[in-house]
């Protein structure tokens, strides 16, 4: 092959009437004769090549020829456009290279089922539905640092490796830490609360661990969550912050991510309605219209999946739900002053039946008010001894959230499962691939 500029597929618009050269995978191919159809991805997209015998070399027809699924190959052509190859473009094919000849491929163009899809995972990511999810998913992430970064937010990087439990010790991962005992993290949250004290705003990214024996299409052993945190923000602040951080969220997706939407087949009509105000209402009212829907649940109980597909189902936009039992949620959720039964928190639940994205609140900030409730819920002293420290230098009113970017990623794809929304998910009895 001589050489020719190479091109990705998804910027073949630029290059109509120019010969190209694209590397990547034969998705497939099919013959008429005289003609071969080769369907070639690059990780951008996907487009058409047409050989025609007699137009191109005796060895690069036996080499289109030969060339099997998911095969790596390099080829050129002159770009034109048509409308009825995938992606709108076609080559007409002048070189072809075969890199590297496939063995037969396991994944066909046809169904399969789930559990044969999961342990092949990684060729499944191969698929173009799940390449887009995998871009949608990329873009979400960008927009969340687009939006906190431009608001005066400062990333700050917190441990894996943790001396105690931010939400529960029941669902802690345990790890031998030369000699002592430390654990997977399950929120940065508790460093997040010192890290305001040094510069106002800030949040942390990345992987947490919930050794939850959860087996629903929400929940994942190991997932990325994204939480800000605000140094002198009272609870109707962060919930403005939170309306304005989604609205960004899905106005960017649908502005950058139009063509990987179609190929998932999301109408995005619903995600239009998102903006600001988010309707509210308080944990009692969810209780009772729970009650009057014919849900068995009673004033203290913790909402469960069935109760938020419910109550998001009812609104077009998220839903805030308040004001629950201080029971119910973490140790450092401060209380209502006018009713100290319940907190200055709220979960986001996402419309379309999707549930809770994002759970947050205003923290307490009195030094003995926390180790009142590090008390009620057996926390170790020692382990919280910096954290309680942190309230004893210049304490103030902060709050914050946390949004997990699977279960938002399922809302904005409108997705099953949230196992389709990262790469190699890790799931109850699933740590392979």
């Amino acid at each position: 092959m001589r050489q020719v500029e190479r091109a990705l597929i998804r910027r073949l618009c630029d290059h109509v009437g120019e010969e190209v050269e694209l590397r990547g995978w034969l998705y497939n191919k099919r013959s008429s004769g005289k003609i071969q159809f080769l369907i070639v991805r690059d990780g951008t997209g996907l487009a058409q090549a047409v050989a025609v015998r007699g137009s191109v070399p005796d060895d690069v027809w036996e080499q289109c020829e030969r060339a099997s699924q998911e095969s790596s190959i390099v080829v050129s052509g002159v770009v034109r456009r048509e409308d009825r190859a995938p992606g709108g473009y076609e080559l007409e094919l002048t070189g072809f290279r075969l890199v590297h000849l496939a063995e037969d491929y396991p994944i066909k163009l046809k169904e399969h089922g789930v559990d044969f899809l999961m342990d092949h995972r990684h060729l499944w990511i191969r698929t173009p539905r799940q390449q887009a999810i995998l871009r949608i998913r990329a873009h979400v992430i960008r927009a969340v640092r687009e939006y906190l970064d431009g608001n005066g937010f400062v990333h700050v990087d917190t441990p894996i490796l943790t001396p105690a439990a931010c939400e529960g010790t029941t669902t802690l991962f345990e790890t031998n830490y030369f000699e002592q005992k430390a654990y997977l993290a399950q929120s940065g949250q508790l460093y997040n609360e010192a890290a305001i004290a040094a510069l106002g705003r800030v949040y942390c990214f990345g992987p947490a661990f919930r050794a939850e024996k959860s087996k629903t299409r929400r929940h994942l052993i190991e997932f990325w969550m994204v939480e800000p945190e605000a140094a002198f923000c009272g609870f109707e602040e962060i919930l403005g912050i939170q309306e304005a951080f989604i609205t960004h969220i899905v106005r960017s997706v649908l502005s950058n991510c139009e063509a990987d939407l179609r190929v998932i087949g999301r109408d995005t009509a619903p995600l239009l309605k998102v903006e600001p105000p988010f309707p509210r209402i308080t944990y009692d009212e969810a209780v009772e219209m729970l009650k009057e829907n014919g849900h068995e649940i009673r004033w203290g109980d913790d909402l469960g999946a069935p109760h938020e597909t419910d109550l998001s189902s009812r609104f077009e936009k998220p839903l805030f739900v308040t004001h629950f039992p201080a029971a119910v949620k973490a140790f450092y959720m401060k209380p209502d002053p006018g009713r100290p039964e319940v907190v200055l928190g709220a979960d986001l639940l996402a419309p379309e039946g999707y549930g809770e994205i994002i759970g947050g609140g205003e923290r307490i900030e009195d030094a003995e008010l926390i180790q009142l409730r590090m008390k009620e819920h057996n926390l170790p002293e020692e382990a919280y001894r910096w954290y309680v420290e942190i309230r004893k230098y210049g304490a103030v009113q902060h709050s914050g959230f946390g949004l997990g970017i699977e279960r938002t990623v399922a809302w904005i794809c409108c997705l099953e499962h949230v196992r389709e929304t990262i790469a190699f998910p890790r799931l109850l009895y699933r740590v392979y691939p």
